[in-house]
């Protein structure tokens, strides 16, 4: 599979310039089988949890014959690449929460393929030996500060919404990083026993690696259980018919998910991690591959 970079450069180039430098082609649209057929872009939000299901779908559509490019995004360009046909899917959706305002935008010029997961969720998250177990409980705990991740993500919109609503948040500052950085931060602070917030999800490997807890969110800002999406651009299903499929069949549980994202954490290549992960669960993927002629 070929990996492109691509992040906010949209804000000096058309996004059309942009996925053209992914090997994007104008997709064929007839019912031939021209190599154009055989190429699909799948578009993600760098988060662990996307990092592990795109490259597992990519892998299994890389098995049937297709090539395959995964262009990472930020998560608004994502949804608007999907939406303008220059990228072909995404099984990256967060629903009906954490992508509300971009659902809203992009939704009449999407086929919603329905859920890939289910039993997702965001929130607040600290060390199980952190005392406050509320939002509410909240008062000078990791100095006023809550370490969070992209700021074009949802759980990052969802905290801010908590800052202002929460009284005892007030003063409160929402530090913006990365995923990556967000899991070192949570690392070095455990190591030390030191107190630490930060914006989390799940599913999501962390959970599995240390004893965590999800604050309660008794005004309900960061909303209840979510389901992760599959989105394809309109008139997929007739130009690449066989991927529709398998992207319209493709659904697992966290448990799958999250034995993917272990081994990416634990250092295996996201594409080996999901190879591996096909090569062992033949029954789940033949579900999605079955209406494959």
């Amino acid at each position: 599979m070929k990996f492109k970079k691509l992040k906010m450069l949209g804000l000096t180039l058309g996004l059309g310039a942009l996925l053209a430098a992914c090997g994007g082609e104008d997709t064929a649209t007839t019912n031939g089988t021209s190599s154009v057929d055989k190429e699909i872009n799948l578009a993600y939000v760098e988060w662990d949890t996307e990092i592990a299901s795109t490259n597992v779908v990519g892998k299994v559509l890389e098995d049937l014959g297709y090539d395959v490019t995964l262009t990472p995004l930020d998560n608004a360009i994502m949804w608007e690449a999907v939406s303008k046909g220059e990228a072909d899917a995404m099984v990256a959706a967060w629903l009906p929460g954490t992508h509300a305002a971009q659902y809203e935008k992009y939704k009449d010029n999407l086929v919603e393929l329905g859920e890939n997961l289910s039993g997702a969720k965001i929130g607040l998250v600290v060390p199980a030996y952190m005392e406050a177990n509320s939002i509410e409980d909240l008062t000078t705990e990791a100095n006023t500060k809550i370490t969070g991740i992209e700021a074009g993500a949802g759980v990052m919109a969802a905290t801010e919404k908590a800052i202002a609503e929460y009284e005892n948040l007030d003063g409160w500052e929402l530090l913006p990083s990365s995923s990556g950085a967000m899991t070192v931060a949570l690392d070095q602070a455990i190591k030390n026993e030191e107190d630490i917030i930060v914006t989390g999800w799940s599913p999501h490997w962390k959970f599995a690696s240390y004893d965590l807890k999800y604050l309660d969110d008794p005004k309900g800002v960061f909303g209840g259980e979510e389901t992760i999406n599959t989105f394809v651009r309109q008139g997929l299903d007739k130009d690449m018919p066989e991927a529709f499929k398998v992207l319209d069949a493709f659904h697992w549980t966290s448990a799958d998910i999250e034995e993917v994202m272990l081994d990416i954490h634990s250092g295996t290549s996201p594409e080996d991690a999901a190879a591996k992960w096909v090569e062992a669960n033949p029954d789940k993927v033949s579900e999605w591959t079955k209406d494959i002629e």
